[in-house]
């Protein structure tokens, strides 16, 4: 017997998703102290990856899905979710720490998954649960030590041979210096509100195999979170005019957007998305 939950159960984990993008985490505090991709789920953007659509498709596509028990943490809006779930998994669980978003997240999946309200360094899930766990944009918001644990708790619920994906922020290049890395970092945590602590793609590869995980694919794509080309492209038009919409109307926010858009083009050539999709040894395996 499975160790997760259906996915074709209905959810029972949350309670009805009448949440609205107005009750996201911080939607109501002032834009110049939410953080930064809950400021720009504020304004309707979807796709809140640095390396946009196209890297989510591409990592989601290259997972052994079908039949898999599946589990993502922190799946805020969902979008990932369905993705995976196109891809006919035989269990969807997600892992959300904040309530409204988790109810969020089960609205979009519907009775084809289930959302839990936990911590990715303590999901609460059983040993050993699952083929494939996924998570985006959320270990480069964490300092090393919560880094180290996420991880140790990804390698606790993986079953021997299981993937573990991951989308995330990286600095490049490889070798790049210490002061310069330092410099981008305490930018990056100023102008979105939140403590991002990016790695180079070697760091990323070397932390995961700390922890058991080593990498099979490694993918990059330019960090263009902000350029109109990247949001067209990822919310389509009628997309991108909503938020432009959404941007011109409120002042705050169009002033904290702004900030964020000079530090990503300043330290462009520092920053970049990185995809990695990692294995747990199989059973034997040194």
């Amino acid at each position: 017997m499975s160790t997760v939950s259906s996915s074709r159960e209905k959810n029972t984990e949350t309670p009805p998703a009448t949440t609205t993008h107005d009750e996201l985490p911080f939607a109501r505090r002032k834009a110049e102290d939410t953080p930064g991709h809950w400021l720009l789920a504020r304004l309707g953007k979807k796709v809140l990856r640095p390396g946009g659509r196209h890297l989510t498709e591409k990592m989601v596509g290259a997972l052994p899905l079908a039949g898999s028990d599946v589990v993502e943490l922190a799946p805020g809006l969902g979008l990932t979710a369905r993705l995976l779930l196109d891809g006919d998994p035989g269990t969807y669980t997600g892992v959300e720490e904040d309530p409204a978003a988790a109810a969020i997240s089960a609205h979009a999946i519907g009775e084809r998954g289930t959302v839990v309200t936990g911590n990715a360094k303590k999901t609460g899930l059983p040993d050993a649960c699952c083929d494939v766990v996924v998570n985006e944009a959320m270990l480069t918001m964490n300092t090393d030590t919560s880094k180290g644990r996420i991880l140790d708790e990804v390698a606790r619920i993986l079953r021997p041979g299981g993937h573990y994906a991951i989308h995330e922020l990286s600095l490049t290049p490889d070798d790049i210096s210490d002061d310069i890395a330092a410099e981008v970092r305490t930018a990056l945590a100023r102008s979105i509100k939140v403590n991002a602590r990016p790695l180079t793609t070697s760091e990323w590869v070397a932390l995961l195999a700390e922890h058991g995980l080593q990498a099979e694919t490694v993918s990059h794509a330019e960090m263009a979170l902000l350029h109109v080309r990247r949001v067209i492209s990822d919310e389509g038009f009628v997309g991108t005019l909503r938020i432009g919409r959404n941007y011109l109307r409120d002042p705050d926010a169009r002033r904290r957007v702004n900030i964020m858009w000079r530090c990503f083009h300043r330290y462009r050539r520092s920053i970049a998305a990185v995809s990695i999709i990692a294995r747990k040894a199989p059973v034997g395996d040194a």
